[in-house]
């Protein structure tokens, strides 16, 4: 029997912890495919090119997804999966005013999570990786 689709996932930053929800409605095929690979851990970085954000780079990582509810103007806590195409594979994580880019140009990515618990941190993640380098980040199923 196949588990229900998850609704919300936890995002651990450092020693913070959000709560974010699964945006099936807008990008069902992303959601999918990355909620089956949880526990997903990574490095979080400062975007060079975005704005106020992070990203974490996945270089030859794809979920194999299409372009899905594309934006490349996401609000803070709204995180995007850009699927590898004249850009590397990568994840947005917005923690304040963003503008999604690489050095080429404009990027979008498919919005896939949107945080709803902890966003009120989001400027100390932002400090974090500004200040102090990559963090830990894991995604991971709800306890």
């Amino acid at each position: 029997m196949e588990a229900a689709p998850l609704e919300f996932i936890r995002i651990t930053i450092a020693d913070m912890q959000f709560t974010a929800r699964v945006e099936r409605s807008l990008s069902p095929v992303t959601c999918r495919e990355f909620c089956a690979i949880l526990p997903f851990r990574a490095k979080l970085i400062q975007a060079r090119w975005s704005g106020e954000a992070a990203w974490i780079p996945l270089k030859n990582f794809d979920l194999r997804v299409p372009q899905e509810s594309v934006t490349g103007n996401p609000d803070a806590g709204e995180i995007l999966f850009h699927p590898a195409d004249h850009s590397e594979c990568e994840i947005l994580l917005p923690y304040g005013t963003s503008v999604f880019r690489s050095k080429d140009g404009p990027l979008v990515g498919n919005r896939f999570l949107t945080i709803v618990e902890g966003k009120q941190q989001l400027a100390k993640v932002g400090e974090l990786v500004l200040r102090q380098g990559q963090q830990d980040i894991t995604f991971s199923q709800l306890p």
